[in-house]
């Protein structure tokens, strides 16, 4: 089955105006822990319910664990932000649009069958990634039926390399394209009229010392890049965020009243949404 077949019906327009009106970011939380296919619980995540005749037909935040040669502390580096900003953009998906949205996240490998069940992935950290033949071979097939990739959160030049590396050997002949910001992906369901610099999403710390310091990068990773990879018919299978953290923008929505309402409001959740609704209709 084709990852987006489920979904070809959903060009949904949002039920809402240009402009995010997010009362009560204080409901983002800040809580670790180690990752596990199943929550225990959802440290204060909004829930809700879906049609159990429609439960298959539901948009699942899907992210992806691949093997790395590096770790984050007691993380594995695909586990950074999880569970927090998968459950937060899982419910500002649901409140802030017309699609049905599946309360609870999955993690999805990408030797795993049921891959192929999830039209939208989420990768993020691969400056460290290091891909099995296995792995490669799941992502190009998946992608290549109609699946849609999205990578998140790494900077600087070097990992940029090793993403480059990665990726290459997924599609050896096709290279990531940089997007003008005229692209429709920019402008789906909320318009972002701004420059690509301006969708900076520093992490919670650095972002909320911006408001005095006015900076938003790590190492050296100052300028933004959003490239897609396409295939032969110019379909986008993937958008890669270098530079940027959006999902720290979902995760610590709660954190910090300057941070959410300069990253999280106006630039990370509109930007992640769009991705969405592009990727469903496209």
């Amino acid at each position: 089955m084709k990852p987006r077949r489920a979904f070809a019906l959903l060009s949904l327009l949002a039920l809402v105006g240009s402009t995010l009106l997010m009362a009560q970011y204080r409901s983002g939380r800040s809580r670790g822990g180690r990752s596990s296919q199943v929550l225990e619980h959802r440290g204060g995540a909004p829930e809700w319910s879906v049609d159990p005749k429609f439960e298959k037909d539901v948009f699942t935040f899907a992210r992806v664990a691949y093997t790395s040669v590096g770790r984050y502390g007691w993380m594995e580096k695909w586990e950074i932000d999880w569970p927090d900003s998968d459950l937060n953009f899982s419910y500002r998906l649901q409140q802030l649009t017309s699609l049905k949205v599946n309360p609870n996240g999955v993690i999805v490998r990408l030797t795993d069958p049921a891959l192929f069940d999830y039209p939208w992935i989420y990768l993020v950290e691969p400056g460290d990634m290091s891909l099995t033949e296995e792995e490669v071979e799941g992502l190009r097939k998946y992608l290549l039926n109609g699946g849609f990739l999205m990578v998140d959160d790494f900077w600087g030049e070097s990992e940029w390399l090793n993403f480059y590396h990665e990726i290459k050997r997924v599609f050896p002949d096709r290279e990531p394209v940089e997007l003008p910001m005229e692209h429709p992906i920019f402008h789906s369901v909320f318009p972002l009229n701004l420059t690509k610099q301006e969708l900076q999403i520093p992490n919670v710390r650095t972002g909320t010392d911006s408001e005095y310091t006015g900076v938003t990068w790590e190492r050296d990773g100052r300028e933004v890049h959003i490239r897609g990879i396409f295939d032969d018919d110019g379909r986008m299978m993937a958008i890669i965020c270098h530079n940027t953290d959006n999902g720290d923008g979902w995760e610590q929505e709660g954190a910090n009243e300057y941070y959410f309402r300069e990253f999280s409001e106006k630039k990370a959740y509109p930007l992640g949404i769009n991705i969405v609704f592009y990727a469903m209709t496209h």
